[in-house]
């Protein structure tokens, strides 16, 4: 097994930054293109990313402002299966999130391409969530 973690401060309070980690909207303003669901332990998100990559998953873990943990339920194979989740710890004006994808099956390079691909997604929630700046669903792995 192999898993994932990032660990950075956000410049917002931990309220925004879990409407932006547990929301439809929230979530399609720095990863997702479109997505649907409940942020209610249990329920299931769509998660869409064109039309080849429309996933879903559940929520294992949710406790608001504080985290937000979803399993993926259906996705590529080596997805399917994973965590990915969100610890927020206050820090007087800021936030400091603690992410985490786990579960994967091998390092391979799909799971290495994915952090890669986390750690530019998570920059763009940062900027979102600091600047107030979007960046539209096809250029999120350019900026």
């Amino acid at each position: 097994m192999a898993d994932i973690y990032h660990d950075f401060p956000i410049r917002a309070e931990p309220d925004r930054v879990f409407e932006a980690v547990s929301t439809p909207d929230g979530l399609d303003r720095w990863w997702t293109k479109r997505s649907s669901g409940e942020p209610v332990e249990g329920a299931e998100y769509q998660l869409g990313f064109g039309p080849e990559h429309d996933w879903r998953a559940r929520l294992r873990r949710v406790v608001p402002d504080r985290e937000i943990e979803y399993e993926i339920v259906g996705a590529d194979e080596d997805w399917t299966g994973t965590r990915v989740g969100f610890r927020l710890e206050d820090r007087g004006g800021t936030t400091q999130v603690r992410f985490h994808h786990t579960g994967w099956p091998d390092p391979d390079e799909h799971y290495r391409v994915s952090s890669y691909c986390w750690a530019m997604y998570l920059r763009i929630l940062r900027r979102y969530l600091e600047e107030g700046e979007e960046v539209r669903y096809e250029e999120r792995l350019d900026a």
